[in-house]
């Protein structure tokens, strides 16, 4: 078991949880998840490490109650326990030299791009993050992001913050005016597929950082497969971050949603909570 160090909300529906990992911490690298269990009977859920803390020995979790799992792991508080914890597990994200680095996140994919934003930026590169929100009061991760990228362009739906619009909209004006050498975006399905099409017109590398389906995480069952350039490929192990202009992000969507029946009925086993939108657990998610 793991303990809980600190238990937090986040915004609505998100919390974050600083757990004791010490021999997670000393290994992880930034892109890297865990795989979490809350209870004997219940289903593996694969989440980012948004930050650790070697000396501490403590990786930091965000999460978003989206089904029956994360609604449980989310009623946790400072000195509960998590059953199980494994990782670090996927490939860490690439980190060089690269020039001006643009991280997109949308909602709590926001967390994801945390960890690749510190590496970026201490690998020497002129980092700047996009990220976007339902309101103000949905935005994460601003102030931390500001204190590790040279720019933090903050987007809303409603326009209560920051700038009115979609975090492509602020994306395509950096590609259009600024030599952009690279592009990291983590976030819902609908929104990585739309970064891939913003930068594809400027030949941008760009990475996506994939939230599908996942059970054991060391490709095993190859429930997380995706489809890049044609070829399945595990996101456990070759990822979770990949080509996005090579991912088949409409098969990715398709194989998101297959069991969302069965999660919503597991949902309604906790009353209230199924009035939480419809959405698979996933990783990053």
């Amino acid at each position: 078991m793991s303990t809980i160090l600190e238990a937090r909300v986040l915004v609505p529906d998100v919390k974050l949880f600083r757990v004791h990992a010490p021999k997670i911490a000393r290994k992880h690298r930034a892109g890297q998840f865990v795989i979490v269990r809350v209870s004997p009977d219940g289903e593996r859920i694969p989440l980012t490490i948004a930050a650790a803390d070697p000396e501490a020995g403590s990786i930091t979790l965000v999460v978003q109650a989206v089904g029956k799992t994360t609604t449980l792991l989310n009623a946790l508080e400072t000195g509960d326990e998590i059953l199980d914890l494994a990782g670090p597990l996927g490939t860490p994200s690439e980190v060089a030299r690269f020039g001006m680095v643009v991280v997109v996140g949308g909602g709590v994919g926001t967390a994801v791009t945390y960890p690749s934003a510190v590496a970026l930026s201490q690998a020497g590169n002129t980092v700047i993050a996009v990220i976007g929100a339902r309101s103000r009061t949905h935005l994460l991760f601003e102030t931390e992001l500001a204190a590790v990228c040279d720019e933090v362009h903050p987007c809303t739906d409603d326009g209560s913050f920051g700038r009115h619009g979609f975090v492509t909209d602020a994306l395509a004006d950096l590609v259009a005016t600024r030599k952009v050498d690279r592009v990291l975006a983590a976030g819902p399905i609908a929104m990585m597929a739309a970064v891939a099409e913003t930068t594809r017109p400027y030949d941008v590398p760009t990475v996506a950082s994939l939230n599908p389906i996942m059970v054991d995480g060391t490709g095993m069952c190859g429930g997380c497969r995706v489809s890049v350039g044609g070829v399945n490929r595990f996101a456990c192990l070759d990822g979770p971050d990949f080509d996005a202009h090579l991912v088949d992000f409409h098969l990715l969507e398709q194989r998101n949603r297959a069991y969302a029946g069965w999660e919503a009925a597991r949902r309604d086993e906790l009353g209230p909570c199924a009035a939480v939108p419809v959405v698979v657990d996933g990783a990053a998610s």
